[in-house]
């Protein structure tokens, strides 16, 4: 099985953003030494509990700190940026690590309405043409000549690069069929809403076309992990995680707590069934139990790749996930 890593860099308590953007870059070095496929990065803005606001900017940094891991945005949210920007954007990166550039791209917002309006200048947000937009994009850095009147007067540079691997983020049928029609990656969040189905996977595998961008199917599905050697670490260092998920059901975003605090977080009956039903997309355990689920799912399911995302407190139990896993399956 391939792994991936998806980083969010969440800024944890006691920690700044320029500490969680450094943790990223040590992450992608040892992702890199240890054989891990690709790295993604995330775009949220208006939340100070994840610095990863300029995905594309944090890429070209890892990817000029590392020498084979493919790096890349997981995603994009493409309602912010027109399709020339974003070709022109991904073109550049490839140009300087060829082989090596993910172009991800998701319709979510990533971010609140603060955000959104912010972003677009005041100006009513574009949210019902996001695949028309990835087509113009899809040609734009293909070097061809885009169907919309708008993009078909110019060109987007650097021409001539190596293409960029091209991925659709989505949790949905709907999604994955329209990843397939395009010929691009599909990669399924199982990690926001638990909801994957073999259906869901066959229905892209059975609409894909052979793109410029991909030859063959490829899937990649997002998880969730907190591991350690044991159940019992492992358990653990999850719940700054299960507090952190269970104030965000409630509206409240806080940096994730040291596991001594939230071990001594308050918790009502109703708060801990809430842990529980969040643990169906949050995999906690021993490593070789985890291994051995991914590995289950992956026959279950019939996906590639396993992208995994951790936010344990302290760094270097993130970077001990990492390891383990990569132990176990690598």
């Amino acid at each position: 099985m391939r792994l991936s890593i998806l980083d969010q860099v969440p800024v944890t308590k006691g920690n700044t953003a320029v500490d969680a953007l450094k943790n990223a870059e040590e992450l992608a070095v040892l992702g890199d030494e240890l054989g891990y496929h690709r790295m993604w990065m995330a775009e949220h803005h208006g939340m100070d509990i994840l610095a990863s606001s300029a995905p594309e900017v944090i890429a070209a940094h890892l990817a000029a700190k590392t020498r084979t891991i493919r790096i890349g945005t997981g995603g994009v949210m493409m309602m912010h940026y027109s399709p020339l920007k974003l070709a022109e954007v991904f073109k550049t990166l490839s140009a300087f690590s060829p082989g090596r550039i993910d172009f991800g791209v998701g319709r979510a917002a990533g971010g609140d309405q603060r955000s959104i309006y912010a972003l677009s200048e005041g100006r009513q947000p574009m949210v019902n043409n996001m695949y028309e937009k990835l087509d113009t994009a899809l040609q734009l850095i293909n070097d061809e000549v885009p169907e919309d009147d708008l993009y078909n007067k110019t060109i987007a540079t650097p021409s001539q690069v190596v293409l960029p691997e091209a991925w659709l983020l989505g949790a949905t049928g709907n999604s994955a069929i329209q990843a397939g029609i395009r010929g691009i990656g599909y990669s399924f969040a199982q990690f926001f809403n638990g909801q994957m189905s073999k259906e869901i996977l066959d229905a892209y595998k059975k609409n894909f076309q052979p793109s410029a961008f991909m030859e063959k199917p490829e899937i990649n599905v997002s998880y969730m992990v907190t591991t350690a050697e044991t159940n019992e670490e492992a358990e653990f260092e999850a719940k700054s995680q299960d507090i952190s998920r269970l104030l965000f059901t409630k509206g409240k975003i806080a940096p994730v707590l040291t596991p001594e605090e939230a071990s001594d977080y308050p918790l009502t009956e109703m708060d801990r069934m809430i842990i529980q039903d969040n643990r169906e997309i949050h995999l906690v355990g021993a490593a070789k139990e985890i291994a051995m689920l991914l590995q289950k799912e992956q026959q279950q399911y019939g996906f590639d790749e396993a992208m995994i995302v951790s936010i344990p407190h302290a760094q270097e139990k993130r970077l001990e996930v990492y390891r383990l896993l990569a132990k176990e399956l690598l």
